[in-house]
């Protein structure tokens, strides 16, 4: 039977044609290691395939500072997950751009946290949890009256067998159990495929994405899969092949997996220096949400930081839909300020240094006009004002124009 696609203008086969995709539980664990040789560099292989762009019907960004954002420095205190949360409320606006933000449950301290946030009462971004595929995690989410929780689903081969030690059968198995085990209490589960760039997309992950449909199907709940590239080997190149492909990876999840583009979230890594236009990729191929970190700080090299994605937002969207950019400097401020964190003094839109321009041939053109060599006005959007600079021997000294 065929369904009218409001989209595409054309006649769609229902979800039960999506699922033809079966299981491959295979014997032994597929490493691609042709792709993915330990000694040596991993490798970029195409099929030549090209997909179209086709945004979801609305973008937004999600949160896991306190979460992923804890995995790569010292834990943060109640006071300062407390401060951040207000500030990334409004940072995102009341129309929540900063849809939500996840929390570990484990600790006192992290429960503390939650129930401060939550007693504020603000919308955006909304306080959820995070917990193992263990359904003794499951009365954390219960007791600290969150409504969604994210559980993490590994979903590579690396981690199925070589972590693990299980088989697909019984990994996929667990997975739904444990989902079935968070729908029962009334909560909404957030699937994480962990590892997805070195998994088999169509051997595995397809097939279980599809049982998670079917769940929702029953439920009534919107069940939604975060699709983790952990290790950040996530491609945005035309014609790239999976499983590093951004593009044909989201593309998979919606067209033969049946998974609606607003219950999909990209969760990055930055290895390869991808983090954020992997991202941004997600975003234009179907995928609504977008994972991050302030200040991009996360395990290992970090996710796609917040204060870049809002910049993008606007950027692809035409519109701060209640967005302050300002907000980005207070934030960099209280990490300096109340936390002690460096900032790298080139980094973007909030390093000390990161609107100073030096070169000589670079002043004559600022002071003639701000615009040819600023990215834009940063005195209103960020407030900093452009800061001409001239450097001779040790010595530093501002220029000042009319400017300043």
């Amino acid at each position: 039977m065929a369904k009218w696609n409001k989209n595409k203008k054309v006649l769609d086969h229902e979800h039960t044609e999506f699922w033809r995709y079966e299981l491959k539980d295979v014997e032994s664990p597929n490493l691609q290691k042709d792709v993915f040789p330990y000694d040596e560099v991993s490798r970029i292989d195409f099929d030549h395939k090209l997909m179209a762009i086709s945004p979801a019907d609305e973008i937004f960004i999600t949160d896991t500072t306190f979460r992923d954002g804890q995995q790569a420095r010292p834990p943060y205190t109640v006071k300062q997950i407390f401060d951040l949360f207000v500030l990334m409320n409004r940072l995102g606006g009341e129309n929540g751009v900063i849809r939500q933000t996840e929390f570990f449950l484990y600790s006192k301290k992290d429960r503390e946290a939650v129930e401060k946030c939550m007693a504020l009462g603000l919308k955006y971004p909304e306080v959820t949890g995070w917990i193992r595929a263990a359904k003794e995690d499951v009365h954390l989410v219960k007791d600290a009256g969150l409504k969604e929780t994210g559980i993490l689903t590994s979903v590579s081969d690396y981690h199925i067998f070589l972590k693990m030690n299980k088989s697909r059968r019984t990994a996929m198995d667990a997975y739904l159990n444990i989902v079935r085990s968070i729908l029962d209490e009334g909560i909404i589960p957030r699937c994480h495929f962990e590892d997805i760039t070195r998994a088999d997309i169509y051997g595995f992950c397809i097939p279980f994405a599809i049982e998670l449909m079917k769940l929702r199907e029953e439920s009534g709940v919107n069940i939604k899969i975060r699709l983790c590239d952990t290790m950040g080997y996530g491609i945005t190149y035309p014609g790239a092949s999976l499983p590093r492909s951004v593009d044909k990876l989201i593309r998979a999840f919606i067209d033969d997996a049946g998974v609606p583009g607003h219950l999909l979230e990209w969760h990055g890594h930055n290895d390869f220096h991808k983090a954020l236009i992997n991202a941004s990729t997600a975003w234009l191929y179907g995928c609504a949400a977008a994972n991050s970190t302030l200040l991009g700080l996360g395990e290992r090299t970090g996710n796609p930081p917040i204060e870049a994605l809002i910049i993008e937002y606007i950027g692809l969207t035409g519109s701060t839909n209640g967005i302050d950019t300002t907000v980005i400097t207070d934030i960099a401020r209280y990490f300096e300020k109340e936390i002690g964190h460096k900032i790298p003094a080139n980094y973007p839109f909030i390093g000390a240094d990161f609107n100073v321009t030096r070169a000589g041939v670079h002043l004559d053109g600022l002071i003639k006009c701000e615009e040819i060599y600023n990215i834009f006005d940063t005195t209103k959007i960020l407030k900093r004002p452009i800061v001409p600079m001239v450097t001779i021997g040790l010595f530093k000294i501002l220029v000042v124009s009319k400017m300043l």
